[in-house]
């Protein structure tokens, strides 16, 4: 697995990194988790891997055309974390934990949860919180005022016992709050279901899990302040719901099982303990999924010619299927031997040409190779990718490294320009396109955005000095 840091020092030099976005790659990104802990901002590790995210969207698409969402509007996200966990955020995101996928046991269950957090979306729930974030803030404020006045004459402890229940009644009134919108987000997500003819078994299957969990460990908890709805209450609904509509017995596909067990081999191998892998898929599994799970697994190690003769098994397996070439570029590229990485990146690319962390990828060996015929080969993927992914840094990256090979400063300097602007560093960005526009010819495509980021970025920039 590679990892990929985001952030990006604008003061420090450009090195080019060999060992780049093929498989999964993981990027520290904030987020505000609404709808599972209201207004705390969280730093998440994001995992970009074009399988997870087509099956998701696959699962997730029929849902939001059921609630009347765009899918092209509707962001999803895969966050590095190993709890069963999913949450929608402001500006209709949703963000799902590897734990979730890793260990929950369909892809109906997980269908189920995404039901869910689409009822969040659809019932305006993120922009709902806001306004009951700030009613709840009204009690905390009184108790904190009338504690810090108690304080002031004496009363020390019974300052602090005053601030503290102003803070259990703000508490208790958002999650109370909270508690009706899950059960709404419930109603709707079960809707959605029976609309697009799937099962609601996996919703309830989830949350009641989730619930016998709650109930061993929470049993000290306040009901008033858990954030979601009384378990034994919203498990009784749930199962109503799922009782009262007639695709409740509707299974996972042979297809769409294996699919799911495919990708839940690839996470455990890049994810989990190298050791627990090997011992979890021993060589004497020749299923596929065990070859997937030790493919990645030796490649971490790095045993890299065992992790390519589990490809090659992979490849005679099922030689249409672009992920599995994919790895075996990754491995290549991850020796050192770019050139050998080229031929099956391109293959990956041929068989799924509309997904751009492929041809990126592909771009990325290309120019590893440092060969001057592949730079402009090298380009025409990373143009193709970035317009489907405009805010893609790491393309930008490759881009300013493909330019450069081929001589054009300018443009070098603009795609440098576009990586900090995405990235968010102003100062840096607006340096490169300054320096982009003055070469580029006037009035021409290139240049009007040479100064469209100068125009952004320029003003943000000032702010920092």
């Amino acid at each position: 697995m590679t990892i990929c840091n985001n952030s990006i020092d604008p003061s420090g030099p450009i090195v080019r990194k060999i060992r780049h976005g093929a498989g999964i790659v993981l990027c520290a990104i904030s987020a505000f988790c609404i709808a599972a802990q209201p207004a705390v901002a969280q730093a998440l590790q994001l995992v970009r891997d074009t399988e997870a995210e087509r099956l998701l969207k696959s699962y997730e698409d029929p849902i939001l055309v059921a609630a009347g969402l765009d899918p092209l509007a509707v962001k999803m996200y895969i966050v590095q974390d190993p709890a069963i966990n999913a949450f929608a955020a402001e500006g209709q995101n949703i963000f799902v934990n590897t734990g979730l996928l890793q260990q929950l046991h369909s892809p109906n269950e997980v269908i189920g949860v995404l039901a869910h957090e689409t009822g969040h979306i659809a019932g305006g729930h993120l922009i709902r919180d806001t306004s009951a974030i700030s009613k709840a803030m009204v009690p905390m404020l009184i108790g904190v005022a009338a504690g810090v006045a108690a304080m002031i004459a004496g009363a020390g402890e019974g300052g602090m016992a005053l601030i503290g229940l102003g803070m259990t009644a703000s508490q208790a009134q958002f999650m109370q709050f909270s508690r009706v919108q899950e059960a709404t987000a419930d109603q709707m997500g079960q809707r959605f279901l029976r609309q697009t003819h799937q099962s609601g078994q996996g919703m309830l299957d989830v949350f009641e899990r989730l619930a016998d969990e709650e109930a061993m460990s929470a049993y000290k908890v306040d009901p008033m302040v858990m954030d979601h709805p009384a378990s034994r209450d919203r498990i009784d609904l749930l199962q109503r719901l799922v009782e009262a509509s007639p695709y409740k017995d509707v299974k996972d596909s042979p297809e769409a099982a294996h699919a799911f067990r495919m990708l839940q081999a690839k996470l455990a191998g890049f994810l989990d303990p190298v050791d627990l892998v090997l011992s979890h898929f021993p060589a004497s599994d020749m299923s596929e999924e065990a070859h997937y799970a030790r493919a990645v697994a030796y490649f971490r190690e790095p045993e890299l010619q065992k992790a390519l003769a589990e490809c090659d098994q992979l490849v005679k397996i099922e030689p249409r299927n672009p992920f599995f070439w994919e790895l075996m570029g990754q491995i290549f590229v991850d020796m050192s031997r770019p050139e050998s990485g080229v031929p099956p990146y391109q293959k990956s690319v041929e068989l799924l040409p509309d997904a751009p962390l492929l041809r990126v990828s592909l771009a990325a060996a290309q120019l590893a190779t440092e060969k001057t015929l592949l730079a402009k080969p090298a380009l025409d993927n990373l143009k193709i990718a970035l317009r489907q992914e405009n805010d893609n840094t790491f393309a930008w990256f490759e881009a300013a490294q493909a330019y450069s090979e081929l001589g054009n400063e300018p443009m070098a300097n603009l795609s440098t320009a576009e990586r900090y602007y995405n990235a968010g560093a102003m100062p840096a960005a607006a340096h490169f396109a300054m320096l982009a526009q003055k070469k580029l010819a006037q009035g021409t495509p290139d240049w009007q955005r040479a100064s469209d980021i100068m125009a952004v970025a320029g003003p943000e920039a000032e702010k920092h000095h």
